[in-house]
């Protein structure tokens, strides 16, 4: 998301031509259809539904392409000139016409919604509009989307909902059917590198890099590119990935992924509990850490919230892992069968070649959909550690 002060092209007022590489569009990349919906359903001349669902693969910008529509229904000059008080508060998060909700949590509360659905019914402050976007809403759960129902079958007429999800199939046949639904494509690791240069001021080199193993994902490339030691990390799994030969061996990087995985989301889990923990005490005037005997239930609410952080953490983590295993694969298969793409994960070039010469694509194609699975399983609830060990035992029996 463009941070205020950006210096970005301002753009004309009312409705004359504009670039949508410009403005509050400057970091949606490679979604030129979508943009160009967006922009046309903005404009005074187009349709505006009041409810909007926005899909497209992890990594594909979701959330920046639905603050940048909220920020152009905003504008102040109409056009999302990313200049503008209006746009630069909406890109901020800090719009009082603006709703944004996020989670790390494994789920949406349903007192989260309701709080939503009583903002959506207030009119806006400032603004011609409310927006209320909603991250991740394949979180929410059944009894959640009913929460959700009425409001988004009769928002208030200046009310305007935008949801946020993997694909139209994440969220419930009633939820979808009221929204108009706008799909992004995975951008390519060309235009991920150009952002990651122009953006975030990365070298070129390391762009390039880090875009072509985050593979359209533009967070995992900033990850990428900024985290010191990811992209080796990434690498040395890789290697241990093709150099299974025996269960004991799987049976041992399952318990060591895992472990890297809990703890990596324990810390991230830890920090974002104590500030919290944090603020709402200081919100209660409780100076000294010590909670006072009314207040323990909303902190053991904060702990348990935290718990749930961690147990999400740990999968998110897991499954950026399994996305890697399933471009080396992908990378071998390629290999096997004689195509002309470059390889992904060109830093382990030598082992993907070998291990395409020593096996089938039968067998690769097989390891291709038990990834599928492991994904499927982890998300389902079943033990991460089980999950990974039974994947990586079969890649172990596969490549012997």
């Amino acid at each position: 998301m463009t941070a205020p002060g950006t210096h970005l092209p301002a753009g004309p007022p009312g409705g004359g031509h504009f670039d949508p590489a410009s403005g509050v569009w400057a970091d949606v990349v490679g979604q030129e259809a979508a943009v160009a919906q967006f922009r046309r359903a903005a404009s005074p001349e187009g349709s505006l539904a009041q409810a909007w669902l926005i899909t497209g693969p992890p990594g594909s910008g979701r959330s920046t392409a639905a603050r940048a529509f909220a920020a152009t229904l905003e504008c102040e000059n109409g056009t999302g000139c990313g200049q503008c008080r209006a746009c630069r508060t909406v890109l901020a998060d800090t719009h009082p016409d603006v709703t944004v909700v996020a989670t790390d949590k494994l789920s949406i509360a349903k007192e989260e919604v309701r709080a939503l659905v009583m903002t959506a019914q207030r009119s806006p402050a400032t603004g011609p509009r409310r927006v209320v976007i909603i991250e991740d809403a394949d979180r929410m759960s059944a009894r959640t989307f009913n929460v959700l129902l009425k409001s988004i079958e009769e928002p208030p007429p200046s009310t305007v909902w935008m949801l946020c999800a993997p694909s139209a199939e994440d969220l419930a046949p009633t939820i979808r059917s009221r929204c108009r639904v706008v799909t992004l494509a995975v951008p390519s690791s060309d235009v991920v590198a150009e952002l990651l240069r122009r953006r975030d001021g990365v070298a070129e080199q390391l762009a390039v890099r880090a875009a072509r193993a985050a593979q359209g994902h533009i967070g995992l490339a900033l990850r990428y590119a900024t985290q010191e030691g990811a992209l080796a990390a990434r690498e040395d799994s890789a290697r241990t990935l093709l150099g299974l030969r025996s269960t004991g061996e799987a049976v041992l990087a399952a318990q060591s992924l895992v472990d890297r995985a809990t703890a990596e989301a324990k810390e991230h889990a830890d920090a974002v509990a104590t500030e919290e923990k944090e603020r709402f005490l200081r919100s209660a005037g409780v100076d000294d850490g010590k909670v006072p005997p009314a207040l323990r239930a909303q902190v053991r609410q904060l702990e348990e919230d935290a718990k749930r952080r961690q147990t999400r953490l740990v999968r998110d983590v897991l499954d950026r892992y399994l996305l890697d295993a399933h471009s080396v694969l992908r990378d071998v298969l390629s290999r096997q069968l004689g195509t002309s793409s470059e390889l992904v994960n060109i830093e382990v070039a030598e082992e993907v070649e070998r291990t395409a010469a020593n096996g089938s694509g039968t067998i690769t194609l097989g390891l291709l959909d038990a990834v599928g699975q492991a994904r499927a399983r982890i998300s389902g609830n079943v033990p991460p550690l089980l999950a990974i060990e039974a994947l990586l035992s079969r890649v172990a029996v596969s490549l012997r």
